[in-house]
């Protein structure tokens, strides 16, 4: 049975696990939820998804929420090619990278929160776009002194892996809010060398379903 993955074209989570599903060559069905027209709040999907956010993974009888989860959860139950490396400290390297854009940046930035910005706290739209450059800039910062510590053609050595799943989505939302990319030349090198494979390429954004 194929596997079904509850997404959003412009959700940077869901576009994580698209990339980890196609650098696997896994099959799987999309199935669209539409965030901006509330979708994840209704049925059917509000009674699958505890927390309704995408993406959720449907494998068989069960139910897979959180992207690095459910990335993690697909490398162990289809191991070739790995998204991470066999050694530990090369492991915990790489979801430390993941983790530096996954719970340091996008959290603060994703559609719920700003529409809270606007909404109840009203934020004017500028304020709430120089929010966002502010943490992705500040975040990717970061990132970008990681990555020049260990260069690689990825973001850990020399085949693309989970944190290269979780950097490139960042980089899609960052230019959409015009954010200011040429201070990490480190990380958009390891962007271009990942939109240059097919599993990057062939899930953007633009290239979903449910895209326009």
């Amino acid at each position: 049975m194929s596997m079904e993955l509850y997404n959003y074209f412009r959700s940077s989570a869901s576009y994580r696990v698209r990339i980890a599903l196609a650098l696997k060559g896994l099959p799987y069905t999309y199935r669209s939820v539409h965030l901006q027209r509330n979708e994840h709040l209704q049925e059917p999907f509000a009674s699958m998804a505890a927390a309704r956010l995408v993406p959720l993974l449907r494998d068989g009888d069960h139910l897979v929420s959180q992207s690095l989860a459910i990335i993690e959860y697909l490398d162990e139950t289809h191991p070739t090619p790995a998204l991470l490396p066999a050694d530990p400290l090369g492991r915990a390297r790489v979801r430390s990278l993941a983790l530096d854009i996954a719970c340091e940046i996008h959290p603060l930035n994703n559609l719920r929160v700003l529409r809270y910005l606007v909404g109840p706290l009203g934020t004017t739209e500028d304020a709430k776009n120089a929010w966002y450059r502010h943490w992705v800039e500040s975040g990717l910062a970061v990132v970008e002194a990681r990555l020049k510590e260990q260069p690689g053609t990825y973001c850990h050595g020399d085949t693309p892996g989970l944190a290269d799943c979780v950097l490139v989505p960042q980089i899609f939302n960052a230019r959409r809010f015009d954010c200011d990319l040429s201070q990490v030349p480190e990380v958009m090198r390891v962007f271009d060398a990942c939109m240059r494979l097919p599993a990057f390429e062939d899930t953007r954004p633009e290239a979903c379903p449910d895209a326009g």
